[in-house]
């Protein structure tokens, strides 16, 4: 029901889809790449000075200001520390591409809708292209009904709030 209701929604009122999603996309996203940005960048400077602290204690130990055992700890420490920062500056820079490729990716998932736009029944093709997952809320018996809410994300897009966007296009 909820997939049939964001294949009508996106295939009649594609332009209203498209800017409210980027502008939620956007949302997230620039909050996210702005903490990444901040802290890529704040890894790169400790990485440039760790490569001075690194000549320093160098040439301490070849001026014998600092022993070889000494030398050899701060050295490990200094490596130890330069590895973890590789790793983290990697994974940000990655962070911050996937953060930024989420408006192509809207436009991928509006194309595949388009594919699927006279959709009578769900195939397992169909889901596999549309849906990435599906959670399903712990019942709820407080009304004296058993009430069970589904939550559908869907791939390249997450979570689509088809109810808030109907309200916002008809009013």
């Amino acid at each position: 029901m909820h997939m049939k209701a964001v294949i009508f929604y996106v295939t009649r009122y594609e332009k209203h889809f498209r800017a409210a999603m980027e502008h939620r996309l956007r949302l997230s996203s620039e909050e996210k790449i702005c903490v990444s940005i901040k802290r890529l960048e704040q890894a790169q400077r400790r990485m440039g000075e760790l490569d001075r602290l690194f000549i320093r204690i160098y040439e301490d130990n070849v001026a014998g200001k600092i022993t070889d055992e000494r030398f050899s700890m701060m050295s490990q420490s200094y490596e130890d520390e330069q590895t973890q920062l590789k790793a983290e500056i990697q994974t940000l820079q990655q962070d911050i591409e996937v953060q930024e490729r989420q408006i192509e990716n809207l436009e991928q998932f509006i194309q595949r809708v388009h594919k699927y736009a006279d959709l009578q029944e769900l195939t397992p093709y169909a889901l596999r292209e549309l849906v990435k997952a599906i959670y399903i809320e712990a019942p709820d018996k407080s009304s004296g009904k058993r009430r069970q809410n589904i939550r559908i994300s869907y791939d390249l897009v997450g979570f689509i709030p088809v109810d808030e966007l109907m309200k916002q296009e008809t009013a």
